[in-house]
């Protein structure tokens, strides 16, 4: 598909084929130099520890254009670094944070005129990746390995404007108390496919899942963080070794505190006390904030601010977040990197 061809305003989040992928192996205990490629298929070994034992990550962040014709990076060191740690959680080689961002930055201008234009409410998403490959068969960590990163352009996610969704709590984990929930690793999506599948079954937008070890406190939306505002005014979020650290997450905490005075408590969210709350959503790169209309919890509907409308806080923050990600709001220092 030519980038003539794309229809900014339909265009939503499917696979499509851009111009060049950056590849690199690493063998004998370094990474190669890095390659841009056209290729978009990886040859592997069948033995690959990637296949067999789910030794792989990965990330997504995206670049903007901005109303002057500049590109902008989101907070890429933020991917780079979480990457390494699930890295180090997977026994694979770290990515130096230099080579991410600059590998990063050469597949954003190979595929340059794929990025949306200005305004039309898109981004170019890129998907970096770690695998573990080469002929092997026993459980152990790979003998080599492939970091790549390919981009897509993406479409608004909500057409037409923000809009609540509803949610429900799931009784499956999708990690384990000391697990890899932590890590951005394939596993983890894996194990939410099926609640996720019957979450949608349901007419819900996706499930949400609660600690694994009590059942008692919220942690994640789908492959998403969970946030909410108080009635008087705090913005409360998770925390949990078993959740991962989103990087929009971040950015909310840090644009709540800094820019709408917000006071913000990271702990505990019991499911049997969220009426303490009047706005909530979930965050994450794909739709930055999915308000969240109403919790279905044992057959009975929570709704927060309105099935209908978006609270004010949450459009307040989505406003500030997404104003820094294409330029038009002043940026915290060192969370844009131009391309």
């Amino acid at each position: 598909m030519g980038h003539e061809s794309i229809n900014w305003d339909t265009l939503g989040f499917d696979y499509i084929k851009t111009d060049k992928r950056y590849l690199s192996h690493w063998r004998d205990g370094a990474w190669q130099e890095g390659t841009l490629t056209e290729d978009n298929v990886l040859h592997i070994s069948e033995g690959s520890t990637a296949l067999h034992y789910g030794q792989q990550c990965f990330e997504g962040l995206k670049a903007y254009r901005c109303k002057d014709g500049s590109i902008n990076l989101f907070r890429p060191d933020q991917n780079a670094q979480r990457m390494q740690r699930s890295c180090s959680r997977l026994l694979m080689p770290h990515v130096p944070t230099e080579q991410f961002i600059e590998a990063c930055k050469q597949v954003v201008k190979a595929n340059e005129h794929f990025i949306p234009p200005y305004g039309s409410g898109g981004a170019l998403y890129l998907r970096p990746f770690v695998i573990g490959v080469g002929d092997n068969i026993g459980v152990r960590t790979a003998p080599e390995f492939i970091f790549s990163i390919f981009c897509i352009p993406v479409g608004a996610y909500f057409k037409g404007g923000l809009k609540p969704n509803n949610f429900v709590i799931s009784s499956y984990d999708r990690a384990a108390p000391n697990g890899t929930g932590a890590a951005k690793v394939g596993g983890n999506y894996a194990a939410s496919l099926m609640p996720g599948s019957e979450a949608k079954k349901n007419s819900f937008a996706d499930c949400i899942y609660l600690d694994p070890q009590t059942h008692s406190k919220i942690e994640e939306v789908g492959s998403a963080n969970f946030f909410a505002i108080t009635a008087d005014g705090k913005f409360v979020t998770p925390k949990s070794p078993s959740v991962l650290p989103g990087i929009t997450r971040l950015s909310l905490i840090e644009l709540a505190q800094s820019r709408l005075g917000l006071e913000v408590v990271e702990g505990d969210v019991f499911i049997d006390k969220i009426d303490e709350f009047k706005e909530a959503g979930a965050c994450g790169t794909a739709a930055v904030i999915t308000p969240i209309g109403g919790i279905s919890y044992k057959d009975k509907l929570h709704v927060f601010y309105s099935q209908t409308e978006v609270g004010p806080v949450t459009q307040r923050l989505y406003k500030e977040l997404t104003g820094v990600q294409s330029g038009d709001v002043e940026a915290p220092a060192g969370w844009i990197v131009k391309v």
